[in-house]
């Protein structure tokens, strides 16, 4: 099934999406309007269907942007060499921390505004976010077989780690002067060691 919205002009369309992703983010899908979005980019309204086909197209692409990342990226971890299950965890939370502070405009449009995708996107978006959960636990679920992994329970530890990660948009909101490589560096350290077992 085809993901991709009609490009026209690579450099205009990309000034699009990211305009679109600041917007959607910043005043939700339904309430940015064909005329905030060309505003933002400089060009009349009615010149934006020569860049793109549709405000959903737009939320589409974004969705799924971060959908194929993160699967993109999970597959490299499955087909690693030598990479144990908590190796694998430590990657996927310094992935998700990185995601959050490098592009979190599309991050929280994918997380928030996702309700707004059309049929048969909505549920084909859902279900590529529940297999990557249970991915992730299947990963867990290894690592305490081979006791480098607490005992907990798999869906928990996702819950939380998902939680943790989307609390770096307080980070970006807060004047506080710490750089985005302490804060990977503290939240995978205080995650990690946190389902490690010490005892294995």
């Amino acid at each position: 099934m085809p993901r991709k919205v009609r490009t026209r002009e690579g450099g205009r369309r990309e000034a699009i999406a990211s305009a679109a992703a600041r917007l959607f983010r910043e005043k939700g899908f339904s309430g940015t309007g064909m005329r905030d979005l060309a505003g933002s980019v400089g060009i009349e309204a009615a010149s934006l269907y020569n860049h793109i086909d549709s405000k959903a197209a737009l939320l589409r692409d974004i969705c799924f942007r971060i959908a194929d990342a993160c699967n993109a990226h999970l597959r490299e971890l499955e087909a690693a060499p030598g990479l144990d299950s908590l190796g694998q965890l430590e990657a996927i939370v310094r992935f998700h921390v990185r995601l959050w502070i490098e592009r979190l405009d599309e991050v929280l449009v994918a997380t928030n505004e996702f309700r707004s995708l059309e049929e048969p996107w909505l549920e084909h978006f859902l279900q590529e976010r529940r297999m990557y959960m249970r991915r992730i636990e299947a990963i867990l679920s290894q690592g305490i077989q081979e006791g480098s992994i607490r005992p907990l329970e798999p869906y928990g530890v996702v819950l939380t780690l998902m939680s943790a990660v989307r609390g770096i948009e307080f980070w970006h909101r807060s004047r506080k002067h710490v750089s985005a490589a302490s804060l990977e560096s503290t939240m995978v350290e205080l995650i990690v060691d946190g389902i490690r077992n010490s005892q294995g």
